[in-house]
């Protein structure tokens, strides 16, 4: 359901994604992990169509989304990790102006976004601007109106961002019922142990480019470590938490 072939996108003086290339399965949950800067929410904007890729091709429900953007967007749903919304519209407004992209009938749309908002538990507040919302109110809106038209494929990226822990077990049963139903995730966040327990399979970045790809245990295992956590930190580089801690406790002075 999702393809990348060689994708690579660079910019003035940076490969921001190096030559890319994996597949993501009917029903499959992949966890996309790497550093700040590794290339993960660039690669996911170039697979949502959001920016073009300098060379290489992506497919997303059979449709290649540089030649075919339109058809593979109404069979994708997408949660940014930082999320751009019409704050003076409602929430429901804003769901049902979704749903009127996606072509939904009205009456299944205005359903679907009381159905979305009761869950999330704001129904009380489908008629408030999102302005004044708050962030964790504002990403339920947005990872309701990815699921709205029901997507065939799903780029969640960072979706727990503000989420009170209720919301966060809610949506991950979510994750797990839309996966058994069929729906394709590509899964990116820093919360390594979410990753992990959602996750059957992660694909780690670092510089732009794969270093690793397999279940967690696989990628502790081929890293000589014990948790999936310090086997990221060994193949990105990263310093140990527990010598960072240390370091930072002591110019502290303690």
């Amino acid at each position: 359901m999702i393809t990348a072939v060689g994708l690579t996108k660079t910019y003035p003086g940076k490969d921001a994604v190096r030559g890319l290339s994996f597949t993501v399965g009917k029903g499959e949950i992949v966890g996309f992990l790497g550093p700040n800067g590794a290339g993960k929410t660039t690669t996911v904007r170039m697979l949502t169509g959001m920016i073009r890729p300098t060379s290489g091709t992506a497919t997303v429900a059979g449709y290649d989304i540089t030649r075919e953007p339109i058809e593979a967007k109404k069979r994708l749903g997408y949660v940014p990790e930082s999320g751009a919304l019409f704050e003076t519209l409602t929430g429901g407004e804003y769901l049902r102006f979704v749903a009127d992209l996606h072509h939904l009938d009205r009456d299944v749309a205005e359903r679907r976004a009381d159905e979305f908002l009761d869950l999330f538990g704001i129904r009380a507040q489908r008629d408030q601007r999102i302005q004044e919302y708050s962030k964790g109110m504002k990403q339920k809106v947005l990872i309701s109106a990815a699921l709205i038209h029901q997507p065939q494929v799903l780029f969640l990226d960072e979706p727990l961002n503000g989420l009170d822990a209720n919301a966060a077990l809610v949506f991950k049963e979510i994750i797990k019922r839309l996966s058994a139903q069929g729906t394709t995730m590509l899964f990116c966040s820093h919360i390594l142990d979410v990753v992990e327990k959602l996750c059957p399979r992660i694909i780690i970045l670092n510089e732009g480019s794969i270093i690793a790809e397999g279940t967690p245990e696989l990628i502790a295992n081929r890293a000589g470590e014990e948790t999936l956590e310090d086997a990221f930190c060994r193949l990105t580089g990263v310093r140990d938490a527990r010598e960072s801690a240390r370091d930072f406790l002591e110019a502290l002075g303690r």
